[in-house]
């Protein structure tokens, strides 16, 4: 990532900051007559944004607002510059203060970016997100009860932008129903000073529900690409679409400012109705930065824009370790014209994986942020995607989800227990949060946990030859008896007859009945030594487990596509009456 400074980028902290009240440097008013910036095209229509310096966009944050930052996770339409200017505002002038914060998804690069730089104290009084794992210092203030945090799904979050827009009080859902966010179990809770409840269980027709309150909006600030002088917005180098909309939307109709940082100017009506994403009407204010990138490892990639696509030869490919053994693995269970998520972490390799065998065009592999299709990208660019055949705002994505579309979920777990729950959003003093997990492993019909099986110093390798070489195991379990957080429900899953797997580095299992149990071993590995006895709780061992298949532990690739392509489908279409 660039650095970012607000000197020589629309402004600069000077005399106008040091004469003006503490909180008040640079502001331009909350709401007011839009200029007409497009005269200079000679096209005058009215309203329009107003076009102001960097430094003046950060000062529209006051004390004690609640402010919404657009974008996602890894950089992904993320307005940094306004973030890092909000930062050294602060820094300089010790305003604005106490703001509540909220985005959709966790923003930063896992570093030191993103809600990270706004970890100071003072700065901020609470912060709502999905999740504090890209932003490690503000979950460290959480794990430290300096601010009230909450970690709420995704998903809802993602929805609850759009009832906002719609004046309705909140987002009423099963998502997140006996999870550390339903209120019997914390109500998503990061902080001992954390005490309002944003969400409340109901029962409507004799079932459970949770109802997610909206959110007060004083500020938004959002990301896109190119903006008109009438400030219709364009988004056509993102990687991501989420809900600017919605968000825009929301703040408009609940009385709230709508600042837009954008690379570049174009002059009023040259831009394509049908490209904008984001109408002049509801945006107050444009900055813009032409220097942000396009995510925060990646200046521009036309890929992740959709400019091109990339030849199945330029795809990614995984080296030969034991992540790409977990992710093999996975991928078995993948059958033509499955629609499936994949998850951050080691799931995400199933992606480079599926290319690898030529089996990605027969799935649809997704992700939450809105892509559909192609093979998406992974690492800390997870998010974003390549040769994708459709990308969508966020909140519909997650409407497929919960509605039953995903037919496998791959996801990762940092914890398993006895009653097959599993915990991603907190261990320790690691305030994770739960992202798009609760969602996604809610609404799949079935659900692959991957992972390994411990931790601390694990060193463990495919032989290259069929099997596995434990050199050295790790020094912390992360299957107990109990999880510490319960981000996916096994009881729950159970219930509703839910289809859950886990792969491991060394095992596979399924949650069955009575509980978890065995079904794979990988060659090289002691049953009772190496797996049930690095296993917090009894594991069932019903029948000898099955060897897993050495074509796992290979370089070269495992050539299923002919297998692949048997493999029967549950999905069943009508048929015309006239075949």
């Amino acid at each position: 990532m660039l650095p970012v400074s607000l000197h020589g980028v629309n402004g600069a902290w000077g005399a106008e900051t040091r004469q003006a009240p503490p909180g008040r440097a640079s502001r331009a008013p909350r709401r007011r007559g839009r200029n007409c910036a497009a005269r200079a095209s000679g096209l005058v229509s009215s309203p329009v944004a107003e076009i102001i310096p960097l430094a003046a966009a950060v000062g529209l944050a006051r004390d004690g607002d609640h402010v919404l930052v657009g974008g996602s996770g890894g950089g992904h339409a993320v307005p940094e510059a306004w973030i890092a200017g909000l930062a050294e505002r602060f820094r300089a002038t010790g305003h604005p203060r106490g703001l509540s914060l909220m985005s959709v998804v966790a923003i930063g690069d896992w570093k030191t970016t993103g809600f990270s730089r706004l970890a100071q104290s003072g700065l901020l009084k609470r912060v709502v997100s999905a999740g504090f794992n890209n932003c490690p210092a503000v979950g460290a203030m959480a794990a430290a009860d300096e601010i009230e945090a909450y970690t709420l799904p995704q998903g809802v979050l993602s929805q609850l932008c759009r009832d906002m827009a719609a004046g309705r009080p909140g987002l009423l859902t099963r998502t997140g129903l006996h999870t550390f966010v339903d209120p019997r179990h914390g109500g998503g809770k990061q902080s001992r000073r954390t005490t309002e409840d944003l969400v409340e269980l109901l029962t409507l027709h004799g079932e459970e529900y949770l109802f997610y309150r909206a959110q007060p909006i004083d500020l938004v600030v959002i990301r896109g690409s190119t903006a008109d002088e009438r400030g219709n917005v364009t988004m056509e180098d993102e990687p991501y679409f989420g809900e600017q909309l919605s968000i825009a939307q929301a703040a408009r109709n609940r009385g709230g400012t709508v600042v837009c940082q954008v690379a570049r100017i174009a002059a009023a009506g040259t831009l394509a109705g049908k490209h904008v994403k984001v109408p002049g009407a509801l945006v107050d204010y444009l900055v813009v930065v032409p220097d942000e990138w396009q995510t925060y490892v990646t200046r521009y990639d036309p890929a992740y824009a959709g400019i091109i696509r990339r030849p199945d030869a330029a795809l990614p490919r995984l080296p030969l370790d034991i992540r790409k053994v977990i992710a093999r693995r996975a991928a078995l269970e993948l059958f033509p014209g499955a629609i499936v998520n994949l998850g951050f972490g080691v799931s995400n390799g199933i992606a480079p994986v599926a290319a690898e065998e030529g089996i990605h065009r027969d799935v649809t592999l997704t992700v939450e942020q809105g892509i559909v299709g192609g093979v998406p990208a992974g690492g800390n660019d997870a998010g974003a995607g390549h040769n994708y055949d459709a990308m969508i705002d966020q909140p519909y994505q997650f409407d497929f989800y919960d509605g039953g579309g995903l037919d496998i979920a791959f996801l990762s777990f940092a914890e398993v227990d006895a009653e097959g729950h599993v915990n991603v959003s907190r261990f320790g003093k690691v305030v994770n949060g739960p992202g798009g997990f609760v969602n996604i492993s809610q609404g799949a019909r079935k659900v692959v946990f991957s992972g390994a099986l411990t931790a601390d110093g694990l060193e463990i390798q495919p032989d290259g030859v069929g099997g596995v070489r434990l050199v050295h195991e790790g020094r912390t379990l992360k299957w107990v008896p109990a999880v510490q957080q319960v981000t996916f429900s096994g009881r729950y899953a159970r219930a509703r007859g839910q289809a859950v797997m886990y792969v491991t580095d060394r095992a596979v299992f399924r949650l069955g009945a009575d509980g978890i149990e065995i079904v794979e071993i990988a060659p090289g590995i002691d049953l009772a030594r190496d797996v049930l006895g690095r296993i917090g709780f009894p594991v069932r061992v019903p029948q000898p487990p099955r060897l897993m298949d050495p074509r796992l532990f290979r370089p070269e690739p495992m050539d299923i596509l002919d297998e692949f392509r048997g493999r029967p489908s549950p999905r069943r279409r009508r048929r015309p009456d006239h075949e």
